[in-house]
């Protein structure tokens, strides 16, 4: 008798350990999904003139979330959606000349997950 009882005890164990295998998962939060930027103009390290015209391309943003900044000065920038991506444009600005000059990018995706990126323009007079 009292090995019956070990046996059903021992099986319960056993089976109950393989359902909890094929549990639901996860705790139904989003995955992390950073912005993608792309398609930089003018390219990196390129030769501009002040007050030039810059614009690139991210996906998987919000777009009131993106922020640029030339050589740590906020940029005011237009953001015009295209297919699954938005299109970024902005101008450098005016009281920048004869310098190197880093176009900074930062964005929130999806899940709140923070993307960054950037590319150096030698801005000339």
């Amino acid at each position: 008798m009292k090995s019956k009882i070990l046996i059903s005890i021992l099986l319960g164990y056993l089976i109950s350990g393989y359902s909890f295998g094929y549990g639901g998962g996860g705790g139904g939060k989003q995955a992390c999904k950073k912005p993608q930027f792309t398609q930089f103009q003018p390219g990196d390290k390129a030769e501009v003139a002040p007050a030039s015209d810059f614009s690139f391309v991210v996906t998987q943003a919000n777009s009131d979330s993106i922020q640029v900044t030339v050589k740590k000065h906020p940029v005011t920038v237009e953001i015009t959606p295209k297919n699954q991506s938005l299109l970024v444009a902005g101008k450098l600005p005016e009281d920048l000349k004869d310098t190197y000059a880093r176009v900074a990018v930062t964005a929130q995706g999806p899940g709140r997950c923070k993307g960054t990126a950037g590319w150096l323009l030698k801005i000339t007079q």
